[in-house]
């Protein structure tokens, strides 16, 4: 045994009944946050871990060159609003973004919101914002330490000065302004016991909707829409383009689909006063259907109903019966439909997604006729900014080794073609260098799995490259091409190759791709997974002890799985922010949303299919005897309210306890607790590298690699 570990009682009292079947959790205390004995077991580990981290090799080095390459600007696509222009700004190593504001694309811009002077640290994160249809007010939701609790606030566009209104409670929230700029649509949660900081785990339920108007008290806020007989429903409100519906998209958990509800506003003499008369034109959670926008009582939908890869379905609501739906763009033959937006009061500008890569089409809103196709490389397409109302869009391409290409195009010029507008370029990083492929391998099952590799040029297959091997596998959430300026120095400097499998769960290949990696097929994303690296070790691009596997949130569950399932497959994991008690996680925040995707151990036969995997539970007790385990960093934080820290505290405690103890196990089994951090969104710019420093720093040193200048 390399490393002496912490001590974390065991309390063997504690077994809970499913359904007939005993099961322990000897760590249940580590479920309280706030009990001196959780935070010395977190301040021992950090102890162990932080010290480690810093005397990395490569560490020092690897902080200092994604500095640099970090500190390059970053832009968003702007959108207009009233006659100006927004956009968000980075000058490099800010830690948060800027926004900013023009007069025209070709006038100076000048500072509108700045979240870095809300703290010292960075650690207040502007989470949403809104501005009103002509630009008359501002609508801003505030985040600290990586929470989701959201506080909303207003501010006067012209004067910037702030309103005096104030939102609290606020948590996977909508904003809607009406379009006459007199108030605004948002939702929040009621009061709960307890603190709500982020550092709690009190399950969040019985969201309700709510019309805030301009200028008055939260307590006087208009409640609209509420759900008392279901707990677990969220809403949300969009405006429709005209300004005079309001169109409700109910969910429960994160299954695609949703409750289609609307309510005509010019039909309210009164204006808003109380729960809306809503029409219920879907009141079934068959399929998903997205407003796009409507022309007069006729509405355009996406929608997956009937289309497991999507299609754009007109409904008219006057005449509402499903015999009068119609088909605007059929699904396509292989392609997912993916986001589609209204431009130029006449168009579509709809984005299909082929082999994980965007293609991008304009076609006419009045019968669907495909007008052209945009020019774009290989890669994704990060950002779209348009309005029905507007002629212009702009859209940003990014790639692996692309940061960033931002596309201007105005449809009202006789020749509407897309010209760049922004282009970012990092100094000490060569595009040249890299070179991106993707292969396809077979899944355990002959599914044919897509992967892409990011390496240099002058690869040698002679199976001793390191592998960084990223998946995630949940959500219907495609992993497309992405900058990682941390992932090329691991291609540049550790002489590594980036691998990005795109296994089932995700939505990757539409609706059917996704089914197949949930609830009673989960393990179809494990086998994927697991192939992957069979394939990278078989086409010898690796070995398995020069693999490194990653994933975070559904990620961290997915490396986790497999590690326990294949340890001898890998070299190294690194699980951040993972859901590794299958048996618990639907009973703090919003894990309950997340049954539609894993299941639930209330239900007697989806206990079965989570046992099986369940992270927490598969773990061997000493003394163990089988293979040695790779290196193992576990990341979390002590503000993440999506997946609580409780999930990697109590895993790291059981293996530790378990293969930990084995006297072959020579690799660390570790874990880092970040504070004031959350779930990932809105982390500071300063946190983010010190995090990938430090990721790969473990990877360098518990794989043997050296820097290569």
């Amino acid at each position: 045994m390399a490393f002496k570990y912490p001590a974390a009682r065991r309390d063997t009292t504690q077994v809970d009944d499913y359904h007939g079947t005993k099961i322990s959790d000897p760590y249940v205390w580590l479920e309280d946050p706030d009990s001196p004995e959780t935070t010395a077991f977190v301040e021992e580990q950090n102890q162990l871990t932080m010290p480690y981290l810093d005397r990395c090799s490569v560490r020092a080095r690897f902080q200092q060159r994604l500095t640099e390459l970090y500190d390059h600007p970053k832009y968003s696509c702007p959108y207009k609003r009233g006659s100006r222009y927004f956009y968000f700004h980075n000058k490099g190593l800010q830690n948060q973004d800027v926004l900013y504001v023009q007069d025209s694309l070709d006038a100076p811009a000048s500072v509108f919101f700045d979240p870095n002077t809300l703290s010292e640290d960075g650690t207040v994160a502007l989470k949403m914002g809104r501005l009103s249809e002509d630009c008359e007010y501002f609508a801003y939701g505030l985040s600290s330490s990586g929470s989701d609790w959201v506080t909303l606030r207003f501010l006067d566009p012209d004067g910037l000065t702030d309103l005096p209104d104030v939102l609290e409670r606020v948590k996977f929230s909508c904003l809607a302004w009406t379009h006459d700029a007199k108030g605004i649509f948002y939702n929040c949660y009621p009061p709960q016991d307890g603190k709500a900081d982020g550092t709690e785990t009190t399950s969040n339920i019985n969201q309700k909707l709510y019309y805030h108007r301009i200028g008055t008290e939260q307590s006087q806020d208009i409640l609209v829409a509420e759900f008392p007989d279901h707990p677990r429903w969220h809403s949300s409100v969009t405006i429709s383009d005209d300004g005079r519906y309001a169109v409700l998209s109910i969910t429960e958990g994160c299954k695609p689909v949703n409750q289609l509800w609307y309510c005509d506003l010019q039909e309210l003499p009164d204006g808003i006063k109380g729960l809306l008369p809503w029409v219920k034109l879907v009141d079934d959670f068959e399929a998903q259907y997205s407003y796009v926008t409507n022309e007069g009582s006729v509405f355009t939908f996406r929608s997956n109903l009937d289309a497991p890869r999507y299609r754009l379905l007109n409904i008219d609501i006057r005449n509402p019966g499903r015999q009068n739906w119609s088909t605007l763009i059929p699904q396509h033959e292989k392609d997912v439909l993916g986001f589609v937006s209204c431009v130029n009061q006449r168009h579509l500008l709809v984005n299909y997604v082929h082999d994980v890569k965007d293609v991008l089409r304009l076609f006419e809103l009045s019968g669907g006729r495909l007008v052209r196709e945009l020019p774009l490389e290989v890669g994704t397409i990060a950002g779209v900014s348009c309005k029905k109302k507007h002629s212009e869009f702009f859209y940003k391409f990014t790639s692996f080794t692309t940061p960033g290409i931002i596309y201007h195009c105005d449809l009202s010029r006789p020749d509407p073609e897309p010209r760049v507008f922004r282009e970012v370029e990092v100094k000490g990083i060569n595009q040249e260098d890299f070179q991106t492929s993707q292969v396809f391998y077979p899944s355990k099952d002959g599914t044919r799995i897509p992967m892409f590799l990011v390496h240099a040029r002058n690869l040698e297959r002679d199976g001793t490259n390191p592998v960084f091997l990223y998946g995630y596998g949940g959500f219907e959430h495609s992993i497309q091409p992405y900058y990682n300026v941390a992932y090329l120095l691991f291609v540049r400097h550790l002489g590594g190759i980036l691998a990005v499998a795109n296994i089932r769960g995700g939505g990757e290949y539409g609706l059917t791709w996704h089914k197949a990696g949930t609830l009673d097929r989960k393990q179809n994303c494990f086998d994927d997974f697991q192939s992957a690296a069979e394939f990278l070790i078989r086409e010898r691009y690796t070995s398995a002890s020069r693999l490194a596997i990653n994933g975070g949130s559904n990620g961290g569950l997915l490396v986790a799985a497999c590690m326990i399932q294949r340890p001898e497959l890998f070299g190294c994991v690194v699980a951040e922010v993972g859901v590794l008690d299958m048996l618990k996680f639907h009973r703090f925040t919003i894990g309950h949303a997340w049954t539609t995707d894993y299941g639930c151990s209330d239900d007697p036969e989806q206990f079965q299919w989570l046992i099986k995997y369940s992270p927490l539970h598969n773990l061997p007790e000493p003394p163990y005897a089988g293979p040695p385990y790779p290196a193992v960093l576990l990341l979390t934080a002590d503000h993440d309210d999506r997946v609580v820290p409780l999930h990697t505290l109590k895993f790291c405690a059981a293996l530790q306890h378990g293969v930990g103890s084995s006297p072959q196990q020579r690799q660390p089994l570790m874990v880092r607790v970040d504070t004031r951090s959350g779930h990932g969104a809105g982390k500071p710019t300063a946190k983010a590298i010190l995090e990938d420093a430090h990721i790969f720093a473990f990877v360098a040193e518990t794989l043997g690699l050296g820097w290569k200048d």
